[in-house]
């Protein structure tokens, strides 16, 4: 099954010269890159969270495959769902699913149904894919979207995803897809988007959904990186690292509407 671009022309240009012109300014390219667990990525529009993104993307050695976990901001298809063969086409190449993998997560898992129309028209994961193509066509992914749920569901999901990473003869990384704080003030932004970005650089998900619950903070991946946070936590990982963050008013001007986006790595 071939997996097509959802928001091409949306949230990124559909021209793949465009699209490569684009990523490549959000790229550092003297970045010293190191082996890390897990990452929170943004998912926003390009011009809105890429440098985000690409400041997360250049710092990381790429392994032979991530595995990508996002928000199902569409309400399509199962609670938590996996897409586990074929291939997710993009304007700068395409991106082939590491079927062993994630058929390994699908039997480990009590809750990850295999479902491929959930991923459909969902941005949350396609909108990493133009940077890791950026630096590699070769490298496997496996895509997994979570809608709204309880702490025991990460658990479980993350838990399971550890299994299989443990498992596995080659590297994993995994990609939690997140954005912070939505449509509040830029100063409110940054103070509670804080809260959360302190309990990941703990690699605590209780702390970091207990945190976002009771602060009422509407970052909208907040259980993909709970999950993540989980898996990375049984795989052995012990800090994490801001390496970004901004808000939409550094890009549009308007302080008083804005988007959190917060780009971090565990080891």
């Amino acid at each position: 099954m071939k997996r097509k671009p959802a928001v091409a022309g949306k949230f990124y240009p559909s021209s793949p010269s465009k699209l490569a012109e684009q990523v490549g300014s959000y790229i550092r390219e003297n970045a010293a890159k190191e082996n890390v667990t897990g990452v929170v990525s943004p998912h926003a529009g390009l011009i809105y969270s890429g440098q985000v993104a690409g400041a997360v993307f250049s710092k990381i050695i790429f392994p032979h495959t991530f595995i990508l976990i996002g928000p199902n901001h569409t309400g399509i298809g199962s609670p938590v769902s996996i897409m586990s063969s074929g291939e997710w086409q993009m304007p700068t190449g395409s991106l082939s699913i590491d079927e062993g993998l994630a058929k390994k997560i699908v039997k480990l898992s009590p809750v990850i149904q295999e479902d491929p129309m959930a991923h459909e028209m969902e941005h949350s994961l396609e909108v990493q894919l133009p940077f890791i193509l950026y630096y590699s066509s070769v490298v496997r992914i496996v895509p997994v979207l979570m809608m709204y749920d309880s702490l025991e569901t990460c658990r479980s999901v993350g838990e399971a995803i550890a299994r299989a990473v443990a498992d596995s003869e080659y590297p994993v990384t995994l990609i939690a897809s997140s954005d912070m704080s939505h449509y509040v003030t830029d100063s409110a932004a940054r103070a509670i988007d804080r809260k959360a970005i302190d309990r990941v650089l703990a690699v605590d998900p209780e702390g970091l959904y207990e945190t976002v619950v009771k602060e009422r903070i509407s970052m909208c991946g907040f259980m993909p990186v709970t999950a993540m946070l989980f898996a990375a936590r049984k795989l052995g990982a012990q800090k994490g690292e801001l390496v970004k963050y901004m808000t939409s008013a550094e890009v549009s001007g308007d302080y008083d509407y804005v988007v959190g986006y917060a780009g971090m790595i565990i080891k």
